[in-house]
């Protein structure tokens, strides 16, 4: 099976490469020029420079594929130019699309996210079919996280075979940039994590999310959504456990939700808006914080086989990896 993944050099793309590899699949690796290939050491397979950006260089990367991993996207909670966002994850998805269809690929898996859900204020857990638009969504990732899986859903509608996934927060090993999860983590083991918030989110091993891109393409079905789930926990919780496996304090602390919102309105102005630079908390994660962002991944549980292991080994493997990279 001749495979393209976009997203190989990233966290959740390397597992899928890697998985992939282990399967025994003929890989195509989509890379930007310039790009950190550290994820991909020892991943057999085939480099092909491209960009989401560039259609053509999109055209030449499918060509002679059997499958598409479109896992790819500009994954930022603050950006100075929103513009960048909505090409790469919007535009990028449609041209690939095109690609796909231009090139005669059989199945395209689409990685998606679970912020495209609709999530209450209540933390009751969340589905593919709970009621959701884009004027729920919260800041530009998230607008344009929704609007490219409508792309991908309307091109399942016209007969093209895409199925969408929508993985949780992914932990583990590799968080190269790192993610806004991962930064949890790291500035939990650099001890800048003085109080906590109200919020939570449906951890996920990041190995278990690789898996399910593969279930996904054996057993999906064309146009829906598949939820890629593990453990619902808060915040508070969260910080526990990272607190069990690496002996250092859990904050005590809970900081109301105004308090917060008026530290992310303030660093956002501040460091974002005049220094230029990416705040180390946004108005619009704070936001985002409102809801816990609990889900039930019963719907891929039934039709792709999907089972989730316990987060807390991701969680270790995810300390020992960063602790092991300098990150802290």
């Amino acid at each position: 099976m001749k495979a393209l993944v976009t997203g190989g050099t990233g966290f959740v793309g390397s597992h899928v490469a890697r998985t992939l590899a282990e399967q025994g699949a003929d890989l195509r690796l989509l890379v930007r020029s310039g790009s950190t290939l550290a994820n991909l050491e020892g991943v057999p397979g085939e480099p092909v420079v491209g960009d989401l950006c560039d259609p053509q260089s999109l055209r030449a990367a499918v060509a002679g594929c059997e499958v598409v991993f479109h896992v790819a996207a500009d994954y930022r909670l603050w950006t100075p130019d929103p513009r960048s966002m909505y090409l790469a994850n919007v535009e990028g998805t449609r041209a690939l699309l095109c690609a796909a269809v231009e090139n005669g690929v059989r199945r395209v898996v689409y990685c998606s996210s679970v912020a495209t859900m609709g999530f209450t204020p209540n933390g009751r857990p969340a589905d593919e079919s709970s009621p959701v638009s884009l004027d729920n969504m919260i800041g530009h990732y998230k607008r344009s996280k929704f609007q490219a899986e409508q792309v991908a859903l309307e091109a399942a509608r016209q007969g093209v075979d895409v199925v969408v996934v929508n993985p949780t927060t992914p932990v583990g090993e590799r968080d190269i940039k790192p993610t806004p999860t991962g930064r949890i983590i790291v500035d939990f083991l650099r001890r800048k994590f003085p109080a906590y918030v109200d919020t939570g989110l449906n951890l996920v091993d990041v190995a278990d999310v690789a898996r399910g891109h593969l279930l996904a393409l054996e057993k999906g079905k064309r146009g829906e959504r598949y939820i890629l789930g593990g453990e619902n926990l808060t915040l508070k919780q969260i910080l526990d456990r990272l607190a069990a496996i690496t002996g250092l304090p859990s904050p005590r602390v809970r900081l109301p939700y105004a308090v917060a919102l008026a530290a992310g309105a303030v660093d956002t102005a501040y460091t974002g808006l005049l220094l230029r630079r990416e705040p180390r908390v946004t108005l619009d994660a704070v936001r985002m914080g409102r809801k816990k962002m609990f889900v039930t991944s019963a719907r891929a549980e039934r039709e792709l086989g999907w089972k989730a292991q316990p987060v807390n080994d991701a969680l270790r493997r995810a300390v020992e990896w960063f602790r092991g990279h300098g990150y802290a």
